[in-house]
This record gives C-alpha cells, structure tokens and sequence, in this order.
C-alpha cells in the first residue's frame, strides 16, 4: 500500500519531535502490536521501533486507512 502523511504530520509532528522518521510510521502500521479504530473512522496502531530502543510508538491514521496524521512514543501502551 502506497502512504500519504498529512499536513498535520509534516509541518507539525516532525517540527516538534524531529526525531521521528517516516519510515518508521510504515514499519509500526504494516507491524502493530495493537490496534483500534477511533469512533471517528481513524485508526491508532502500536508498534516497537528497535532503532529507537524498542520503544513503543502510536501512530494515528485517517479514515481512508493511507494518511498518516500523527507519530509519538506512547509510554503509557500496556500489551
């Protein structure tokens, strides 16, 4: 499946937390330890990022399942 990243993603999430990479938003949705679609249509998946010490990460895709709206590591994930 071919990913998109909103405006959102690019202009706000990688500003503040520059850390982040795309790739690794692909690697967690194609890979997810969990995930649960929102009562708005989105859908929150969890995944280990082993680049970055294996934490976990949540990543926020629109309705149309191809937008990626938001990345962040997610310390409060319980599995």
């Amino acid at each position: 499946m071919e990913y998109q990243f909103a405006d959102y993603f690019e202009n706000e999430v990688l500003r503040k937390r520059s850390f982040l990479k795309r790739d690794w938003a692909i690697k967690v949705i194609e890979n997810p330890l969990n995930s649960e679609e929102q009562p708005d249509g989105r859908v929150r998946y969890w995944g280990r990022i082993e680049e970055f010490d294996d934490k976990v990460f949540r990543v926020v895709v629109l309705a149309d399942g191809r937008t990626i709206l938001n990345m962040f590591p997610d310390r409060s994930f319980k599995q």
